[in-house]
């Protein structure tokens, strides 16, 4: 199953151009990049971008048995990304947004597995950065985050791993895009390497359980995922899920929990830069294998 053409601005939009999907299926979403490829060159003059059409989804996606109150289980099983990306900077946006001048647009290539900048060669990992399901009340725009998904921007949602997110309608309604060929942690200029890219998933829907947050896992850990516009909230709810699912797992009480996450865990940045900020809360595999 191809998805293509068929993009959203907003997650909860497009319910009634959603593409049907049996459970098990591969679903490959053609993906524009973060910026709906309008940068073609690095002369472009960013003041002339759409700021209405940016961070467009692919979908969505009408996934087949999927109820309000499931979890939704995403395989990524691959991410081809385009062989050439954009960046830029721009005044008052992103961390050093405040020092910004004026704005930059840069044209970063990929080449042999490695995204070429200047003359350094920074090996490439593919990675998704908005990828959700229509949230509980209103939709919500595609560049921000939530407890639905959106605009994570985690470097960890890549080919291999599993993320899972809660259903909160019928159908779930997945889409994804803003693909990056990559991106450190905190993607702290707004951008990384943003790039078009064909997006491969396959679903499951978990019944008899649900999540409030994402949760996300793959070979080396289990992680947990928050988005708040207040870091210190997000903070506190990685790190509190991770905490439970220690409690529920291991039979551990809220301190001995706490204690094992403090010494094992580790509290990551996804971004810093969007309207609600993303964090991660990481544990090995070797001290809990299950993330459900």
């Amino acid at each position: 199953m191809i998805i293509k053409d068929n993009y959203i601005f907003r997650m909860g939009d497009g319910k009634e151009k959603a593409v049907r999907v049996k459970q098990g299926e591969i679903i490959t979403f053609d993906a524009l990049d973060g910026f709906c490829n309008q940068i073609p060159d690095e002369s472009y003059v960013m003041d002339r971008l759409d700021w209405d059409n940016v961070n467009p989804a692919t979908g969505p996606a009408y996934i087949e048995g999927a109820e309000k109150g499931d979890i939704l289980k995403i395989e990524i099983i691959d991410i081809d990304v385009a062989d050439e990306g954009t960046m830029c900077a721009l005044p008052g946006s992103g961390v050093l947004g405040g020092d910004v001048v004026q704005s930059e647009v840069k044209k970063v290539k990929v080449v042999d597995g490695c995204a070429v900048f200047d003359n350094f060669k920074i090996p490439v990992k593919p990675m998704i950065g908005v990828i959700g399901v229509a949230p509980e009340g209103e939709p919500v725009p595609c560049g921000v985050p939530g407890n639905h998904g959106g605009n994570m921007d985690n470097a960890k949602i890549v080919k291999g791993a599993t993320l899972y997110l809660p259903v909160f309608h019928d159908g779930a309604y997945l889409s994804c895009g803003d693909c990056h060929a990559g991106m450190g942690d905190g993607e702290i200029m707004v951008t990384g390497v943003e790039i078009p890219a064909k997006i491969s998933l396959r679903c499951e829907v978990i019944k008899g359980k649900t999540i409030k947050e994402p949760r996300l896992e793959d070979a080396e850990n289990i992680y947990t995922i928050s988005s708040d516009v207040n870091i210190e909230k997000a903070i506190y709810s990685a790190t509190k899920t991770m905490a439970e699912i220690l409690q529920d797992k291991l039979g551990y009480n809220l301190n001995k929990a706490g204690m094992l996450i403090s010494l094992a865990g580790n509290l990551e940045f996804c971004q810093v830069v969007d309207p609600a900020l993303t964090v991660r809360m990481a544990l090995p595999k070797n001290i809990c294998s299950e993330i459900i």
